[in-house]
């Protein structure tokens, strides 16, 4: 329309997102210290794989921890407790971390010496999915309670993460979960992912997640 002034705001809040993304990116390549986004939906297992792999890491390399929720510090608290270093960032209702919001957690964390910060997203399918977070590597859990289709119902989540793994496999007898088709669906949308399947509960495939995660951690470092 005439004498309208149109402007895009979520093109220009992803624009401005994408450049604090590059700036940590850059800044923690410098450092040699690997960040890594982990996403899923709430109770998939996010914080159980966190402590499963702080436990396969130890004596490895040193990691920290950045926590995100809309309002609790219960994760945060467990990952200290089991002896991470490790900040909250409450996101007052945003359904996701941005750059920013991880810029300050980054600053919150004042031991600096890491090979490996870990970032637990908001429990979310969509959002998160959206947004670059500086993060070198992306991850994301499905739990088989979750069901087999959620490929077809969150085609970004499944596009832009490098490693898919599939958590809670001990309930796969009580399930009608088909993994075969989950792989199906997950490669035609992103054919350069791995897909592990595990429990946090049994500790089944962990060493897998460990052996995949020393790697590229390692890789990051040269």
């Amino acid at each position: 329309m005439a004498g309208v002034k149109l402007i895009e705001v979520k093109e220009e809040i992803m624009a401005d997102n994408a450049k604090q993304a590059e700036t940590i990116r850059g800044e923690l390549h410098g450092k040699k210290t690997m960040l890594l986004n982990l996403m899923s939906s709430p109770g998939s297992g996010k914080t159980s794989l966190i402590l499963r792999t702080m436990d396969g890491l130890k004596g490895s390399f040193n990691l920290g921890v950045i926590e995100a929720d809309i309002d609790s510090t219960v994760d945060a608290e467990k990952v200290v407790a089991a002896g991470a270093p490790a900040v909250q960032l409450k996101t007052g209702g945003f359904c996701h971390l941005d750059a920013t919001m991880v810029r300050q957690g980054l600053d919150a964390l004042t031991e600096k010496n890491f090979d490996l910060i870990i970032i637990e997203n908001v429990g979310n399918l969509v959002c998160p999915a959206e947004f670059d977070t500086g993060a070198h590597k992306n991850v994301m859990i499905l739990s088989v309670p979750e069901g087999d289709d959620k490929p077809l119902k969150y085609p970004l989540m499944f596009s832009v993460c490098d490693l898919l793994l599939i958590n809670k496999t001990d309930y796969l007898a009580l399930s009608d979960f088909d993994i075969n088709a989950l792989r199906k669906r997950v490669l035609v949308l992103n054919p350069k992912i791995v897909i592990l399947e595990i429990s946090c509960k049994t500790g089944a495939g962990i060493d897998d997640w460990i052996d995949w995660l020393k790697k590229e951690i390692e890789d990051f470092k040269k």
